[in-house]
């Protein structure tokens, strides 16, 4: 058996596993767009850092993406979101929380989780800084 080799395979196997975690992080990022209570900015986050060491074609496709590659790039720059982005979530995730809190959910634990999960989100938002296009 020829030991270099090893750490070839070993490095295939870890970079495919990055390629599928990072597809499997877009996918959800892409479904917290329209779902209030899952985090997109984490997902796209965490794809980045998967495909930033697995894939540097994956990667450029990520961060200039039609749909949230400026965004996601401004988030990793430290520039922040843009305010008209912030109330729009904002006001999409407490309109959300607030009909299933109320109409969708009976139990009081759950309630409070859900505006706990709300309150957390929304103090995120509001600490990243404004980005002024």
């Amino acid at each position: 058996m020829n030991i270099n080799k090893q750490p070839r395979v070993l490095k295939s196997w870890v970079r495919f596993l990055l390629i599928i975690a990072g597809t499997i992080f877009v996918g959800l990022g892409i479904l917290g767009m329209f779902l209030p209570l899952l985090p997109t900015t984490p997902f796209l986050l965490l794809a980045a850092a998967c495909y930033g060491r697995s894939s540097q074609r994956l990667y450029n496709w990520l961060l200039h993406n039609g749909w949230f590659g400026k965004y996601l790039r401004n988030y990793l720059d430290k520039k922040g979101i843009p305010l008209k982005i912030k109330i729009y979530a904002i006001s999409l995730l407490w309109i959300v929380v607030g009909i299933s809190a109320i109409f969708a959910v009976d139990n009081l634990i759950v309630r409070i989780i859900l505006l706990i999960v709300a309150a957390s989100v929304t103090t995120h938002l509001v600490l990243v800084p404004n980005y002024k296009e």
